[in-house]
């Protein structure tokens, strides 16, 4: 069981304090692929090499299905299964979806009452849905970055096809126009602290390391590790540090 306090205590010792990267890219864009690369996300854990805490639902709905006894490989699942898992417009009969969101939520509350940094996955299609997560996190203390890996239709449908179980192309076509049309509120949104990383070639991983480590020290990295500039997260950092003096 988390307690809140340790995670109080490792909040003050964490690089990444009061820090939240939104890391954000439709289906087919590699995003997965990119992450690792960029971010040294395992595919298995909570926490990216840096440190920083995921949010990701997809975690957690491996989690339950490999619970439930449905395995974590989707390629393999029943055709029903998969299609109501991966499609949007089809009802979760099975709450497995609900279930994921709702721990993912869980999660994030833990990490953000211990003030940790963290790295929050998603595809970018729902503007209004990271905009609001942006200001909540703000509100609370939080300097915020966003992360977009972006490609071309006709890649992410290529990627897609490559799979041996593919979304519906309409599916993918839908979210990709999605998050292309969100791009330039993110820009708003974000300013400065926003970068769009293309992602439209397949790379070997020796090519991928040449590409985006730079990026994470340039960028990302400098983000993470840069003292916090949100006044409410200052003002907690200096009172918990004087209040664990005084112990």
């Amino acid at each position: 069981m988390i307690k809140l306090m340790d995670l109080i205590h490792e909040g003050i010792q964490d690089k990444g304090i009061f820090k939240a990267v939104f890391l954000a890219g439709g289906p087919g864009s590699g995003k997965t692929y990119v992450a690792k690369n960029l971010f040294g996300i395992p595919d298995k854990f909570n926490i990216s090499m840096s440190g920083m805490k995921m949010v990701n639902s997809d975690k957690e709905l491996k989690f339950l299905l490999k619970k439930f006894g449905f395995g974590t490989d989707l390629d393999k699942m029943p055709d029903e299964v998969f299609k109501n898992l991966t499609d949007p417009s089809q009802s979760d009969y099975s709450g497995l979806r609900t279930f994921s969101k709702s721990l993912t939520k869980q999660r994030m509350k833990l990490y953000q009452q211990g003030k940790l940094g963290m790295i929050i996955d998603g595809t970018g299609h729902d503007f209004g849905k990271i905009q609001t997560m942006k200001k909540m996190l703000e509100d609370d203390g939080y300097d915020t970055y966003m992360c977009m890996v972006n490609t071309s239709l006709e890649v992410a449908q290529k990627r897609n096809q490559e799979r041996d179980r593919i979304l519906p192309p309409e599916l993918l076509e839908k979210s990709w126009k999605d998050v292309q049309q969100n791009l330039g509120s993110f820009q708003n949104l974000f300013k400065n602290n926003f970068v769009i990383v293309d992602n439209s070639k397949h790379l070997s991983d020796k090519e991928a390391e040449a590409k985006f480590v730079p990026l994470v020290t340039k960028v990302v990295r400098k983000f993470v590790n840069k003292p916090i500039k949100n006044k409410i997260g200052k003002m907690w950092v200096r009172k918990q540090k004087l209040l664990n003096r005084r112990k």
